[in-house]
């Protein structure tokens, strides 16, 4: 559904109402301290003493993001690390764009330079005395994150791990039983979790404002049936072949397209779902009190890229082999959901991602009988109310605000009717303003505020929001999605998968299929 600006800014106002009810003065004296709106919100302050030390690995698209989002004043680059020389030439000056603006726009030409430069994680890790070196933020690909985040754990290295955790599940309960036995941290970068937006919407689903929630609609839909705008797909950079061509099998890869392209294969990456659907999996199973699914379908197709003989001007020669379309359903536990004697409580989240149409921008709807919760590109949150004979008018017009209800049974979205915000939500979004973020910065804040305060925690007691447990969870819903689209067959998720000390793992299980 299309809003028009009117509805939207109508829908934008609703939230801001709605986190007013009870976050208004908290929103507001946060933003006035000095720590920053995240830190008041997740439990972290400024660290006392000297930033962590810090080494990057991976400096291609998601690591020069992290990199211009890293917190100065929490963590201290003291080296960087890349196997192409064209990364790493980014990493120092940048992208181009305001995501990625390299080190020295970040820090300046004289501290950036400083900074130590390796062609190989390896050489980082083993000069970490020399460089005094703490930690290290791995950002490289999918099929590399656990044996390079194992080789920093094996190195007395906290670890902080773009998403997905690995490249499957056996691989993410041996990091998580490193990572312990060593006694050190393993976070993992789903960055909803740091995220204040969506902590703001996951407190009004908390509420029940939104009443009973039986359906997530969540999708990532992107437009790449015209030549070069797939993003996923780039040439070989001259440096970087000269660099690698001989030697790009000592590091995991069949060859360079291998390297560059990794996202597109099997063997190097988790397609669509690691990629794309994880971040939003997670962000729905946040929304349903992040319980883990009961079960999973779907279908999953080259359904564009290498298609022949369709008739389309549109179509493309690809080799690739992950999915260009994806669609799955999960069916989630409800609030009241037992086996045996409440079986059919059941909430569903469906998730799909494709190549060849952007009508919708990614993002998540959140269907409940009191009210629909819109999260548009992880920077606008949307609220509207359902009609009801008690409380009024509903749909996309309709301005609400929050009450008690008479029964006592908590706050209920209200009509409201008013051309214009009230006093509280226009506080509330004059407090957070541009001050939302897509948690990046929020993350390596506390992940560096954890090492320096020695807090293994976990996630409901104040430690790290995406643990190694957290994390594996995540990926055990992307990737069992992937073998439900690839066996064409719906999976019951067991137990145990979940379980860090049970060797049980969804790929084990399906390994005779998989066969």
């Amino acid at each position: 559904m299309k809003l028009t600006p009117e509805q939207e800014q109508i829908g934008k106002d609703n939230f801001n109402e709605a986190v007013a009810f009870t976050r208004r003065d908290f929103i507001t004296t946060a933003a006035a301290a000095t720590t920053g709106l995240g830190a008041a919100y997740f439990g972290y302050e400024k660290i006392k003493g000297k930033p962590v030390k810090v080494g990057f690995i991976g400096t291609g698209d998601e690591g020069s993001v992290l990199i211009t989002q890293h917190p100065p004043e929490y963590m201290e680059i003291v080296a960087i690390a890349d196997l192409r020389p064209s990364n790493l030439m980014k990493a120092m000056h940048g992208h181009g764009n305001e995501h990625r603006i390299g080190l020295i726009k970040k820090l300046g030409q004289e501290k950036a330079s400083q900074i130590q430069q390796f062609d190989d994680h390896k050489k980082l890790i083993a000069a970490k005395d020399q460089l005094g070196l703490e930690a290290v933020v791995i950002a490289v690909p999918l099929s590399q994150h656990a044996p390079i985040a194992m080789a920093a754990l094996d190195a007395g290295l906290h670890v902080l791990s773009e998403k997905l955790m690995a490249h499957n599940i056996t691989e993410c309960k041996e990091l998580i039983k490193k990572a312990r036995d060593k006694k050190l941290l393993l976070a993992v970068g789903h960055q909803r979790h740091y995220s204040v937006l969506y902590d703001n919407a996951n407190e009004i689903v908390k509420r029940g404002e939104l009443g009973d929630i039986r359906h997530i609609r969540a999708q990532w839909h992107r437009n790449n049936s015209f030549p070069g705008r797939d993003s996923w797909r780039k040439s070989v950079p001259k440096e970087d072949a000269a660099a690698l061509a001989e030697k790009v099998k000592e590091y995991g890869y069949d060859n360079m397209d291998e390297l560059i392209n990794w996202r597109l294969y099997n063997k190097t990456g988790g397609g669509l779902m690691a990629e794309l659907g994880s971040h939003q999996l997670d962000a729905c199973s946040i929304f349903l009190g992040k319980v883990h699914p009961l079960a999973v379908q779907g279908y999953g197709g080259k359904n564009f890229y290498g298609v022949k003989g369709i008739g389309s001007k549109d179509k493309q020669e690809d080799d690739r082999e992950i999915d260009d379309h994806v669609y799955v359903t999960l069916e989630f536990p409800g609030p009241h959901y037992d086996a045996e004697t409440n079986p059919r409580d059941i909430s569903i989240v469906t998730y799909s991602s494709l190549n060849t149409n952007s009508w919708e921008p990614y993002g998540e709807t959140v269907l409940g009988s009191r009210g629909t919760l819109i999260m548009k590109t992880e920077k606008e949150a949307l609220l509207f109310k359902e009609s009801s004979p008690s409380t009024g008018a509903g749909g996309p017009d309709q301005r609400l605000w929050v009450i008690n209800s008479s029964d006592g049974g908590g706050p209920v979205l209200d009509a409201y009717e008013t051309t214009a915000p009230s006093a509280a939500a226009s506080d509330v979004n004059q407090a957070i303003g541009d001050k939302i973020s897509r948690g990046y910065t929020e993350e390596m804040e506390h992940f560096a505020h954890c090492i320096r305060t020695n807090n293994f925690k976990g996630p409901l007691e104040g430690g790290l929001k995406c643990n190694g447990t957290v994390a594996m969870a995540d990926a055990i819903m992307a990737l069992t999605s992937n073998l439900a689209m690839k066996h064409k067959v719906r999976i019951v998720f067991k137990p145990e998968w979940f379980d860090p000390d049970n060797p049980a793992t969804p790929e084990a299980d399906f390994a005779d299929l998989t066969a």
